[in-house]
C-alpha cells in the first residue's frame, strides 16, 4: 500500500503534465538553459577525458617493465601538466585564431591578452556573453579542448617507454602541445582548409587526435631505435613482456570509461532533445566500438596464436574506440561494432608487421591510435553521406605529411642538442633508478 501511494501520485502527475503542457512549451529550451547544459556537457565530458590521463599512466604502468613504472609515471603526470601551461600559453590561439594572434584579439569568441594569451572570464559570463548566451561558457570550451591536446601527448609516451630521456621528452611535449596539435587541428575544428574546402569529416578526432600522436610516435620509434636486446642480429624478436597485467587492464577501462566523455562531449551541444539524443547515440556506439574491438582480438589471437593474448585483447578494445572516434554519430549499433571489430584485426596484425620492421613500440600505441585512427576516419565514408573518399583520404595524407615532417625535424634537432636515449648501462639498470630516483616496487625489481 505504502508503495502504491508513492507511485499513483507520481505517475497521476506524469500523467497530468502530459495533459496540460503544450508541444510547443515543452520542446521549447529557454536561451539561459542552453547555455547552461552546452556548459555542463563541455565542463562534465572534460572531466572524464581528463581521467583518461589516469588510464594512460596505468596501461603504461602495466606494460612496460617494473624497473621503468616510476619514469612512466613521472612522463604521465608532467606531460598532463606541460600541456595545460603550452596550451594556454599558445596551442588555444594558434587552434582557433580568429584574431591576430600577436597582438591579441577577442574575434575567437574569449578574451585573447597580449601575445595571444588567453584570458578566460574571471567568473560567470563573460561580458560580451550577456547578448548571446546560445553556445557555452568560454572557459568550459577551453577546459574541453585541452583535455583532447593533452591526451595527444600521452600517446606518444608509451610507444618510446623504457630508452628515451626524460627531458627531450617532455621538451617534446611542448613542441606537441603548443604548436603541432593546434595547428593542424586548426585546419579542421578552427575552420581550417580541411573543413571548408575539403570537407573532411572527424568528429572526435581519430586522425586529428589519435593518428597525431601515432604519426609523432612512429617517427620518434624510428629515431630512437629499439631496446637493447629486443631483436636478434639473425632478425630473431625476443618478446619483453610487461610488469602488471591488473593495471593494464585497469588503465584500459578507465580510458574506455574516458571514452564517453571524448565522443559524447564532441557532440558539442546539450541544450535540445536532439542534442541529447544525438549524445546518448554517441555513448552507445563509442561502447559497441570498443566491445566489437576486444571481442575481435580475442577470438583472432585464440585462432592465431592458439592462446587469448591479453594485451591484445585490451590494445583491441582501444583500437575499437579509436576506430569509432571519427564518426560515433550516423553509425547503427551494428555497424558501430563492426567498425570497432576492423580496429582490432587491425592492433592483432599491426603488432607483428612493426616487429619485422624493427619498430619498437612497447605499448602498441603506433598500431591503436595510428593504423586503427586512419581506418576510422577512412570508415566514415560508409556511415555518413556527407563523407567523400577524397575529403578524407586527402585529409589523413595532410595530416600525416605534416606530422611525419614536422615531428621527424623535432626528434633530429633534440637528439642532436641534447640525446634522445640514455646509456645502454643506464637501460640496463632502469629509468626508475637512473632517471629518476623512486623505484616503484623497490622490494621486487629486479635487473
Amino acid at each position: 500500500m505504502k508503495i502504491q501511494s508513492l507511485v499513483m501520485p507520481f505517475s497521476a502527475l506524469l500523467a497530468i503534465s502530459a495533459m496540460t503542457v503544450p508541444a510547443a512549451a515543452q520542446e521549447a529550451v529557454p536561451t539561459h538553459s542552453v547555455f547552461i547544459f552546452n556548459t555542463l556537457l563541455f565542463l562534465i565530458s572534460g572531466v572524464l577525458v581528463m581521467w583518461m590521463a589516469a588510464g594512460f599512466a596505468m596501461l603504461e604502468a602495466g606494460l612496460v617493465r617494473s624497473k621503468n613504472v616510476s619514469m612512466q609515471l613521472t612522463k604521465n603526470i608532467s606531460l598532463f601538466s606541460i600541456a595545460a601551461i603550452f596550451y594556454y600559453l599558445i596551442g588555444y590561439n594558434l587552434m582557433y585564431p580568429g584574431g591576430n594572434w600577436l597582438i591579441g584579439s577577442d574575434e575567437t569568441g574569449g578574451y585573447l591578452g597580449a601575445f595571444g594569451v588567453a584570458v578566460l572570464e574571471a567568473v560567470g559570463v563573460a561580458p560580451d556573453a550577456a547578448d548571446d548566451l546560445s553556445y557555452a561558457s568560454t572557459a568550459s570550451d577551453y577546459f574541453f579542448q585541452l583535455m583532447f591536446c593533452a591526451a595527444t601527448a600521452s600517446i606518444v609516451s608509451g610507444t618510446l617507454a623504457e630508452r628515451i630521456k626524460l627531458w627531450p621528452f617532455l621538451i617534446f611535449t611542448i613542441i606537441l602541445t603548443g604548436i603541432l596539435y593546434p595547428i593542424q587541428a586548426s585546419w579542421k575544428w578552427g575552420g581550417g582548409f580541411l573543413d571548408t574546402q575539403l570537407g573532411f569529416l572527424d568528429f572526435a578526432g581519430s586522425t586529428v587526435v589519435h593518428s597525431v600522436g601515432g604519426w609523432a610516435a612512429l617517427t620518434g620509434a624510428i629515431i630512437l631505435g629499439a631496446r637493447r636486446g629486443k631483436y636478434g642480429d639473425k632478425g630473431e624478436i625476443h618478446p619483453i613482456p610487461g610488469s602488471n597485467m591488473p593495471l593494464a587492464t585497469l588503465g584500459t577501462f578507465i580510458l574506455w570509461l574516458g571514452w564517453f566523455g571524448f565522443n559524447g562531449g564532441s557532440q558539442l551541444a546539450a541544450g535540445s532533445v536532439g542534442d541529447i539524443s544525438d549524445v546518448s547515440r554517441i555513448f552507445a556506439n563509442t561502447n559497441a566500438g570498443a566491445a566489437g574491438g576486444a571481442v575481435a582480438a580475442l577470438l583472432l589471437t585464440q585462432i592465431v596464436y592458439k592462446k587469448v593474448d591479453i594485451t591484445m585483447v585490451l590494445n583491441g578494445a582501444l583500437a575499437g574506440l579509436v576506430s569509432i572516434t571519427a564518426e560515433p554519430l550516423t553509425p547503427s549499433l551494428g555497424s558501430a561494432t563492426l567498425i570497432g571489430a576492423v580496429g582490432g584485426v587491425i592492433v592483432v596484425f599491426a603488432v607483428p608487421m612493426l616487429d619485422k620492421f624493427k619498430i619498437d613500440d612497447v605499448v602498441g600505441a603506433i598500431p591503436v591510435h595510428l593504423f586503427a585512427g586512419i581506418w576510422g576516419t577512412f570508415a566514415v565514408i560508409f556511415t555518413n553521406s556527407e563523407a567523400t573518399l577524397y575529403g578524407q583520404v586527402a585529409s589523413i595524407i595532410i595530416v600525416g605529411v605534416f606530422m611525419v615532417v614536422t615531428s621527424s625535424v623535432a626528434w633530429l634537432i633534440l637528439k642532436g642538442v641534447m640525446g634522445l636515449r640514455v646509456s645502454e648501462e643506464e637501460e640496463l639498470l632502469g629509468l626508475d633508478k637512473a632517471e629518476i630516483g623512486i623505484e616503484a616496487y623497490p622490494e621486487f625489481t629486479k635487473i
